[in-house]
């Protein structure tokens, strides 16, 4: 039986306990004593990749995650529980061990026994091929986002302790090789002109592409003109500008195609929202890749928690305020305030961009099929202590399955797509490559590339002058107007989607976004919250045995906001750590298991 150097290196590195079979192949996936002879085999390995390797999946209450809820790690929204890595709270305890080195060595396993199969060169076995060079990216794609350098593994190592000494890689050359991998990918993948078949395919290794090398120029950039610890001391301009070229030009090659299209039957004010609640993905012409779930054998959680306004989170204020007005002007001043003094009117169409309505709950929004109280949202279910609670005013619509024929509140019956790769990912990716690039030189390309987003709520387009906002409280104020252009109308089109995080981290912006901020929610005082009949008296605020409502400033003040935890301990705000947090800690089982190579992140 042939095997080729089963376990890499840092199979063992990851810091699983106990002793291991070193003839022992990967268990519960392969089928013959000589694996992979066939490209069903390789097919049916495959297939565990596409339950770890996915971007979205799954919803806990609370912003555990998953779906609807990796947002609330972020300025987005806001859970019942304070997050430990804004606040600054993260300690080497935390540290977790780098699992999907795991995934890594099984890959390598399938892809340096490839020689067993008589069926290579055909279309099957190079869409198989493909797909592991796919998932091998991704892997170390997620655990670069994490932790920054890495050491690379292109094949299984001798298990011998000298082979497995290895330092980590530099930034670029852990990025370098996922782009070379994702390149490898692409020659091999099959073309699709939909997301039927559920599995990767060409377009979804470009869109990864993009995302990848966008990732690493802006990372580089701005963590470089911050001269912090976490770029890459060796790195150039002309490297950086690499970034972004490869950036923009795999998200060309995708829309060159002329195959995907932004999803709109016409209707402004609910395609944006239809779409994130559509089980049936396949025929969706935005929609790259997804995962299907029925409410049935594979379900999920999303509905069960959110569709009641609540889920234990909410979205924040800077998120909403963040929604140009419906004329594409920033949302400022007096005609703010104002708007928020009455609950729900600054959330309406005729006041704001479409998308925003579509995104949070309004006052009469329907979130069930039935039309029972409090299926309805009249007012947003504060105060309470059930998982129905809402924990900043603002309850989350995107999502939820609004007409949603099965089980309303069984655990894991729920059916809201896990959508993987939209194409509005690759027109938001072409445009902040090219505004990093020149954004004067590339003004019209950028709001052409905008543009169907805008179409399909019935926005104006792009006009960077209009929209540039320098309000003294506003964080991107001092950016070039190019770039808070496109990093506004990503916020918006992704919000709630659980990429801003990463935003954050990639733009070196948590001093700006996170760093003395604390997340806030509707307006109460000051607005027709307090007082309202519907609660009846049973919010109960500044008592501090007693609260269930937590509130901006103080009793006397005149405009104070719901706030979604006990802020005592954090009068300054949150406490990330600019010197230490925008990487995760390496877990102390590294060190010893590669004699010392690898060394700790920053600060930590």
């Amino acid at each position: 039986m042939k095997k080729k150097n089963i376990l890499p290196g840092l199979a063992l590195i990851i810091g699983l306990s106990g002793c291991y079979d070193l003839n022992k192949m990967p268990e519960g996936v392969l089928s013959t004593a000589t694996p992979f002879s066939s490209t069903g085999e390789i097919r049916n390995y495959l297939d565990q990749f596409y339950e770890s390797g996915l971007r979205a999946q799954g919803f806990s209450a609370g912003g555990g995650g998953g779906i609807a809820g990796d947002d609330t790690h972020s300025d987005n929204m806001a859970s019942s529980a304070v997050n430990s890595r804004l606040a600054g709270e993260l300690s080497l305890n935390n540290a977790s061990k780098l699992g999907a080195y795991t995934q890594i060595r099984n890959l390598n396993f399938l892809l340096n026994n490839l020689d067993n199969t008589s069926e290579k060169g055909t279309a099957t076995y190079n869409q198989c091929v493909g797909e592991a060079y796919y998932f091998r990216a991704w892997y170390y794609y997620r655990l670069f986002v994490n932790y920054g350098q890495l050491t690379w593994l292109g094949k299984p190592l001798d298990p011998n302790r000298e082979e497995m000494l290895l330092p980590r890689d530099n930034r670029t050359v852990i990025a370098d090789h996922i782009l070379e991998d994702l390149d490898k990918a692409v020659s091999l993948l099959n073309e699709r002109n939909n997301s039927a078949s559920m599995r990767v395919h060409k377009d979804v290794a470009r869109a990864l592409k993009s995302e990848v090398a966008l990732f690493e120029g802006t990372w580089e950039k701005y963590h470089k003109a911050k001269n912090d610890k976490f770029y890459d001391p060796t790195v150039t301009d002309e490297k950086i500008r690499n970034y972004f070229t490869q950036a923009a030009a795999a998200a060309k090659e995708v829309m060159s195609r002329n195959v995907w299209r932004i999803y709109t039957t016409g209707n402004p004010l609910d395609d944006y929202r239809r779409m994130f609640q559509t089980t049936d993905l396949s025929s969706n012409s935005e929609v790259l890749w997804f995962k299907m779930y029925d409410g049935d054998k594979i379900g999920n959680n999303v509905n069960r928690y959110l569709n009641q306004g609540g889920g234990g989170m909410g979205v924040t204020a800077s998120l909403v305020d963040d929604y140009l007005t419906r004329d594409g002007k920033p949302f400022i001043g007096s005609a703010r305030i104002e708007a928020k003094r009455v609950f729900g009117n600054e959330l309406q169409p005729t006041l704001r961009d479409p998308r925003l309505i579509q995104t949070v709950c309004a006052p009469g929004q329907q979130l069930r099929p039935d039309d029972k109280a409090p299926y309805y949202v009249v007012l947003p279910l504060i105060g309470s202590s059930s998982y129905n609670q809402n924990m900043t005013g603002y309850s989350l619509l995107k999502h939820v399955q609004i007409d949603y024929t099965g089980s309303l509140d069984a655990e894991f019956k729920g059916a809201t797509p896990g959508i993987q790769f939209r194409y509005a990912d690759i027109l938001l990716n072409y445009a902040e490559a090219l505004a990093e690039l020149d954004g004067a030189g590339n003004a019209q390309q950028i709001v052409d590339a905008l543009q169907p987003l805008r179409n399909r709520v019935g926005m104006p387009a792009v006009d960077f002058d209009r929209e540039y906002n320098q309000e003294a409280d506003y964080p991107f104020r001092k950016l070039d107007k190019y770039v808070q252009a496109v990093r506004r109308e990503r916020r918006i089109e992704k919000a709630c989607e659980g990429s801003r995080l990463e935003d954050i981290l990639r733009w070196a912006a948590a001093d700006e976004l996170i760093v003395g901020k604390w997340p806030k929610g509707a307006l109460y005082t000051g607005s027709n919250l307090e007082n309202h009949p519907q609660y009846k008296g049973k919010l109960v605020h500044d008592q501090p045995s007693k609260n269930n409502l937590f509130l901006t400033g103080k009793p006397g003040d005149a405009l104070r906001y719901i706030i979604p935890t006990n802020p005592a301990g954090y009068a300054g705000g949150w406490k990330f750590n600019t010197g230490r947090d925008y990487l995760l800690p390496i877990h102390k089982d590294m060190f010893e298991m590669t004699g010392n190579q690898w060394k700790q992140n920053p600060g930590w």
